[in-house]
């Protein structure tokens, strides 16, 4: 028989295993919604819009450089594979998406690094 203690152990258990899915299924919402809305973006070329979306630091390339690469190989967006926390950091999801290339669909997906940054999710190519 279980004590009162050993319930409230379990139920509190439960209640964090609870939020952690839930923070786990909103982050990665949000990772998949970002890299949805930067391909749906990407087309327009405008960097006050795409820049936002594009992860800063690590020797990332300017907005307009990455962009113009971008669209000089006809990216765009074909689906999301599918998506995961990283593991590694609490503020990283990868994002698994197929991605077409002038035209032509990948045989593998693109392994996408969305990152929390600035209160915000940001792509890293």
């Amino acid at each position: 028989m279980r004590s009162g203690r050993d319930v409230g152990v379990w139920v509190g258990g439960a209640t964090l295993a609870l939020l952690a899915c839930t923070s786990a299924a909103s982050k990665t919402e949000a990772a998949e919604a970002t890299v949805t809305r930067f391909f749906e973006a990407l087309p327009s070329g405008d960097c006050a819009v795409l820049g936002p979306m594009l992860a800063t630091g690590g020797g990332m390339r300017p907005c307009e450089e990455a962009v113009s690469e971008m669209h000089a190989h006809g990216l765009m967006l074909v689906g999301i594979v599918e998506s995961k926390l990283d593991g590694r950091d609490a503020d990283v999801v990868l994002v698994r998406a197929r991605v077409a290339r002038d035209g032509n669909v990948g045989k593998e997906p693109w392994l996408l690094r969305v990152e929390r940054q600035g209160g915000g999710w940001r792509v890293r190519f």
